[in-house]
């Protein structure tokens, strides 16, 4: 058995299944007898209900089920949706109030769902919401990112659920009182939809006098003991599967109302329940992202060192507290606070925010993206402020290979790094040098030209303790059974590949189970760039535990001791004995004689610390100041993801989450006006990136091991992501900065640009006047 995993550019064996039309999606594989359900859903954002009519839509042809918040309660359904909640400042908890299943007394965000619909068909259901009637007392909608308003929540009078910190405020100030420059800037970073390729789903069904809810989430075990517990059912009673999943990004591990309804209503009817979320209804209900907005400052000394960090910020928790969002976000917010710098007086303050939209954040990095946003785009601009090269300011205040193991700011032990060599190859494959160059051409065909910086460090894997299966089928092949959920990301290739260099065990002989709550006793899922790290450690130990077992089994076979019986070369072997089996053919001996105790194995891997991914995102565009188009030129990432299972499956997961990245930055924006109403609830209205807003990327892996696990891997996930957008919006920065323009908040659409570039030339008209 290996250590490490060999670093192999495999490729994907699941695609063949996807690409060909034979993926497990959810709405795919729905009971064909099964009911529809459909949800009547808020038209506004924030009013009181004074009255919800349904006995209509009850007798409408092909309904079964009309359910509203009264029906819930009758049933015995007291439960709300689970969620977090944090400390404020002062010691006390953040507000909490209740998340209904079904809106109660109150609607406070558009689309909030008061009644569920259940019918024969998809269209009867759609039918027999149109023949509710509801009445409504219209209250204002609070909408921006401040307190104060009208209140959504009894608990919450101000609109604030908390105000969070971290951080000596007092030994803050002191830095910045005894600093030689003051930088201080307010950055927004806007709201985006995640719009995953496959919506939202779930149907439900009783099998063999079990609840099976199949759902595509990015993790099972939590929705099961949720559910268990709101629909008051034995754990052990209760059974949920995720199939494939079309993209996840954090929005799909949250909570949501619609597979605990569609349970309850599958009970009561003893029939399958389906529901499939329609592209409007996902733009209206997902859990959102980003939107927040930070009042920073930096501190510097004489040399340009940072020696104060301090950052205010107020993020948008929506209508509701959510189960991750905001809460967890933020702490990952505050671990990554002061990203790859060597600065320890920081403070960071934090306010959550009720408002009348959907509940947010949960998306593909959070609170790790948004450290590195508002670090990076804070470090870019002091830079020209101070009138040094931006690239210099990082490089003379960067943690040094000799401070490792690293204490940040806030607590954080970082892994080794070395920031500087990354940084020096970025420089050469970006081919910076030639930048001056490539400008002056952009000048004569009069275009601008800008170049950005990134320098990102996230936290990925954290403290962890997930088990996984491994079972001898009677058929020659092995499952292995891990709690993590695949979207996307390639994970059946992977734990394969990896299992197989383990075991010697042909990877065709290899079936990765996923999403299957009868199968996960630990782990919470798939998110923060952890999978191939939690999984693969504890994968070395349940392949440890199923040799030593088997080397016991097998001593007498091969007359020797058990503790003389190695497994080499893909086989057990012993000095004096000519019998050499396969973990295969051991498990086969084992059926043989009964020993069905050798047939499954399962090790709890557990990891303590934290590892922190890193890397440099260099980005060049070029503006036309005539129809502020910004065309992304050139791209070039070097990461240090520590050592790499699948060098081709990281550059994969690279690109798309800088091509997410990207889209944020330049043309991704959810809208909502001042009534809570979503303005960009479609594709009409909501821009999303194409093949041809993207370059070619050019990608480089500057690794240094971990030291936070026994694999030496540091997590990749989320990188793309953490890094791109404040490259891109550094270089839109510098290309703008030369006309003039000062305030560059994302996205940078061609209307945004196109202002900005006419402002700064009206400047410039009426200076020369």
């Amino acid at each position: 058995m290996q250590k490490f995993g060999r670093s192999r550019p495999l490729s994907r064996s699941e695609d063949v299944r996807l690409l060909c039309g034979k993926g497990t999606f959810v709405d795919n594989i729905a009971p064909r007898n099964a009911l529809f359900a459909y949800f009547f859903r808020s038209p506004v954002a924030h009013a009181t209900i004074s009255r919800l009519q349904i006995d209509t839509a009850r007798r409408a042809d092909g309904v079964h089920l009309v359910l509203c918040s009264a029906d819930l309660l009758a049933a015995g359904i007291t439960e709300g949706l689970p969620f977090e909640i944090l400390e404020n400042r002062d010691g006390s908890k953040g507000a909490a109030p209740r998340r209904p299943l079904l809106a109660e007394k109150k609607v406070r965000f558009v689309g909030e769902p008061l009644v569920m619909v259940v019918a024969e068909t998809l269209n009867q259901a759609k039918d027999a919401c149109d023949l509710i009637e509801f009445d409504f007392d219209t209250l204002p909608a609070h909408t921006e990112l401040i307190a104060g308003g009208q209140a959504l929540h009894a608990e919450a009078t101000d609109n604030c659920a908390f105000d969070w910190s971290i951080g000596d405020e007092a030994d803050c100030s002191s830095a910045f009182d005894r600093a030689a420059h003051q930088i201080h800037k307010s950055i927004r970073n806007s709201r985006v939809t995640v719009n995953t390729i496959e919506p939202r789903g779930c149907f439900a069904e009783n099998v063999d006098g079990r609840l099976h809810v199949a759902v595509n989430s990015q993790g099972v075990r939590g929705i099961k003991s949720s559910i268990a517990e709101t629909l008051g059912l034995p754990p052990e009673m209760v059974h949920v599967t995720t199939p494939d999943v079309g993209g996840g990004f954090g929005m799909k591990a949250m909570s949501y109302p619609e597979p605990y309804l569609v349970a309850h209503a599958a009970r009561v009817l003893s029939r399958s329940v389906r529901w499939m979320s329609e592209r409007v209804e996902a733009m209206l209900t997902d859990t959102g992202a980003r939107d927040l907005v930070h009042d920073a400052a930096m501190a510097f000394d004489e040399d340009h060192r940072l020696i104060g960090y301090r950052v205010n910020t107020r993020c948008n928790l929506g209508a509701y507290n959510s189960d991750l969002g905001q809460c967890i976000q933020t702490e990952y917010f505050a671990m990554v606070l002061s990203g790859a710098y060597d600065v320890q007086e920081t403070f960071l303050n934090v306010q959550g925010i009720y408002t009348n939209t959907a509940q947010t954040d949960a998306y593909r990095g959070a609170g790790r993206a948004e450290a590195s946003y508002v670090l990076e785009r804070m470090l870019d601009y002091s830079a020209r402020e101070l009138g040094i090269d931006p690239w210099d300011l990082r490089q003379r205040n960067f943690i040094q290979p000799h401070q490792f193991p690293y204490t940040s700011s806030t607590g954080e032990v970082l892994d080794p790094a070395n920031y500087e060599r990354v940084l020096t190859r970025a420089r050469s494959a970006a081919d910076v040098d030639g930048f001056a160059a490539r400008k002056s051409q952009s000048a004569s065909r009069g275009r601008l030209r800008g170049l950005g910086l990134s320098y990102y460090i996230m936290n990925a894997v954290g403290s962890s303790e997930i088990s996984v299966r491994l079972m001898f089928i009677e058929d020659g092949t092995v499952s292995l059974a891990v709690p993590t959920q695949s979207s996307g990301q390639g994970h059946e290739s992977v734990f394969s590949a990896f299992l197989s260099e383990q075991t010697g065990i042909d990877p065709d002989k290899i079936q990765v189970i996923q999403g299957d709550s009868d199968y996960v006793d630990t782990g919470s899922g798939t998110g923060g760039s952890s999978s191939v790290t939690t999984v693969g450690n504890a994968t070395l130990v349940t392949v440890a535990k199923a040799i030593e077992a088997f080397a016991l089994f097998l001593a007498p076979h091969m007359q020797a001791d058990a503790k003389d019986i190695i497994f080499e070369e893909q086989t057990f072997r012993a000095a004096g004995s000519n019998l050499t089996p396969t973990l295969l053919e051991a498990g086969a001996m084992a059926r043989a004689e009964g020993r069905n105790d050798l047939l499954v194995h399962e090790g709890v891997g557990k990891i303590d610390t934290w590892a922190f991914p890193n890397g440099a995102h260099v980005a060049e565009i070029e503006v036309d100041p005539e129809t502020g188009k910004v065309a992304l030129d050139r791209y070039t990432v070097i990461d240090d993801f520590g050592n790499l299972i699948n060098p081709l499956l990281v550059e994969a997961q690279v690109h798309g989450g800088c091509v997410q990245g990207i889209g944020h930055a330049l043309m991704e924006n959810t809208v909502f006006d001042e009534d809570g109403q979503l303005l960009s609830a479609s594709f009409m209205d909501y821009a999303m990136p194409r093949a041809d807003d993207i370059p070619m990327f050019s990608f480089g892996s500057e690794p240094v091991p971990s030291t936070a696990n026994v694999l030496g891997v540091k997590g990749c996930g989320e990188a793309g992501t953490v890094g791109a957008t404040a490259a891109i919006a550094n270089a839109v920065s510098d290309a703008l900065s030369e006309e003039g323009a000062k305030q560059h908040d994302i996205p940078f659409t061609h209307h945004r640009v196109w202002t900005m570039a006419q402002a700064c030339t009206e400047k410039t008209r009426q200076a020369g006047t």
